[in-house]
């Protein structure tokens, strides 16, 4: 857990609690949390999912790996530590969609199970009730993903061009007991959005699938 190092600071709770807010926008939050390897799927998976729940007219927000190294955490590298502040603040954030009624959905490597574990911790400690997180993780097998390499950083990574890249070398630690498996090599992009929504409904999350 990050350091505090404010002082003098209170919580304000507000005047409209969570319940209010959700019922008043019809709509309850959670976060959704995408894991595993470059070139899995996670991306196109939870930009699938955004684009169908959209089309319900469930609110919903994306968080994408690389985009939010564009603003959020552009001061932040690759290395352990900043990986695990990189997933810490994403996680804060991803909490804050889910208190104000939107779906987060989430979409990083997020290579170490301690630093999900945390995020997951983070929401359920949530004020004043703990926060739905549910962990999805995109097993696709290292070849698969090094075929694919959308953006090239495998051939970089077996050029030595690119140090302590997951899966060439540095470890990728599998999700123990995720909410839901997507194999994203033996189904189509469609059939992941069809899983993940059918979870969604059975969670109470979403009323329609």
């Amino acid at each position: 857990m990050a350091e505090v190092k404010s002082t003098n600071i209170h919580w304000h709770d507000g005047d409209i609690s969570r319940d209010e807010r959700w019922n008043a926008l019809k709509s309850k939050g959670a976060t959704v949390w995408f894991t595993g390897l470059s070139g899995s799927g996670k991306s196109t998976v939870a930009s699938a999912v955004e684009q169908a729940l959209c089309n319900q007219g469930i609110f919903c927000y994306r968080l994408d790996g690389d985009n939010v190294r564009f603003g959020l955490n552009k001061n932040l590298g690759f290395s352990a530590e900043d990986r695990a502040e990189n997933i810490r603040r994403i996680g804060e954030v991803a909490k804050l969609f889910s208190d104000a009624g939107v779906i987060a959905l989430t979409s990083f490597i997020s290579p170490y199970v301690k630093d999900r574990d945390l995020c997951r911790q983070i929401h359920a400690e949530a004020k004043p009730s703990a926060l739905p997180f549910i962990e999805i993780y995109v097993d696709t097998p290292l070849e698969v993903c090094e075929q694919r390499d959308p953006k090239g950083l495998y051939k970089k990574a077996r050029a030595g061009q690119i140090k302590g890249f997951t899966g060439i070398d540095d470890p990728y630690e599998a999700p123990v007991n995720p909410e839901l498996v997507l194999k994203t090599a033996e189904l189509t992009v469609q059939q992941s959005v069809g899983k993940v929504l059918d979870l969604l409904a059975q969670k109470g999350i979403i009323t329609t699938r």
